[in-house]
């Protein structure tokens, strides 16, 4: 555990250091705030947006007044990660479950350096591990401890249904990271929930296996989730053909699916180096907050 957090504080300074670069001392923050609390009121000018108008106030008749926000300075980071066996792919210190577990850990370290309060639900196709938001290093300790250290229940998969229980959990606005495959269907709509109350970012975590097998013939594919050995042709051109589009086509229909419904998608490839992925994500999301 020693050596892995040394590996995380690494990351989340190559991390912090990129974005403050690119921000060049204007926002020194991983996580800009995503909530918004009432400030005040003023006088409506051409181009508010009516939906922010004081009715009570402007009542009184002494013109239209509308509502004025900021950033809540407490902001919540809510992790949700997958753990079913379909993670369980790649190369030994670099399957899917590895990154995820990972990048949880490299987000979270910037989080609770920003004084935000950090929770993690993990989950197959039930709840496997939860724990509620809150701040500080022995917090964040904990938390990696039953990240790193969880040996899952069940293999399976329902991504919607951990989409749904961190909908009925989550009372005001937060960030919400969800990192998963998506070998799974049915999901869309919680996704679009989750969208439309909180800031979402999914990252879709694959790896290179998925598609690319050798050319062997028949050969047998064991599926960790139905626990079962399946028989494939691998050099089938219609089975190469058909794996790919699976693949490809569920990679463009969840990026489009969250980015027409506000949220932020990326796509990492376990065998590559996700620091700089992670860097460009947050460069952006700080841009178009600023």
């Amino acid at each position: 555990m020693k050596e892995l957090l040394k590996k995380l504080r690494r990351y989340e300074i190559r991390i912090r250091k990129a974005i403050d670069s690119h921000m060049q001392g204007d926002y020194h923050s991983v996580f800009k705030g995503s909530g918004l609390e009432f400030d005040d009121v003023r006088l409506y000018q051409y181009g508010d947006d009516i939906r922010h108008i004081d009715w009570n106030v402007s009542a009184k008749g002494h013109g239209t007044f509308v509502k004025t926000f900021k950033e809540e300075k407490e902001q919540s980071v809510f992790f949700v990660v997958d753990v079913s066996a379909s993670q369980d792919i790649g190369k030994q210190g670099r399957k899917k479950i590895d990154i995820s577990k990972e990048i949880t850990g490299v987000l979270s370290l910037s989080a609770i350096k920003e004084a935000s309060s950090v929770g993690l639900l993990c989950f197959s196709d039930d709840k496997e591990r939860y724990m509620k938001p809150n701040k500080g290093q022995k917090h964040a300790y904990q938390l990696f401890g039953e990240l790193f250290r969880l040996k899952p229940r069940s293999p399976k998969t329902n991504i919607g249904r951990a989409l749904g229980q961190a909908l009925a959990m989550l009372k005001r606005k937060t960030i919400v990271i969800v990192i998963s495959d998506f070998v799974d269907e049915g999901y869309e709509r919680h996704l679009k929930a989750l969208c439309r109350k909180h800031d979402l970012i999914v990252i879709h975590v694959g790896d290179d296996r998925e598609t690319t097998f050798p050319r062997i013939g028949i050969a047998p594919l064991f599926d960790k989730e139905a626990g079962k050995t399946i028989w494939v042709n691998t050099s089938s051109k219609q089975f190469r053909d058909r794996l790919d589009k699976f693949y490809a086509k569920n990679r463009i229909a969840l990026s489009d699916l969250i980015r027409r419904n506000g949220g932020n998608y990326l796509f990492v490839n376990a065998q590559e180096d996700y620091v700089p992925k992670l860097v460009n994500l947050f460069k952006i999301r700080n841009t178009a907050k600023k």
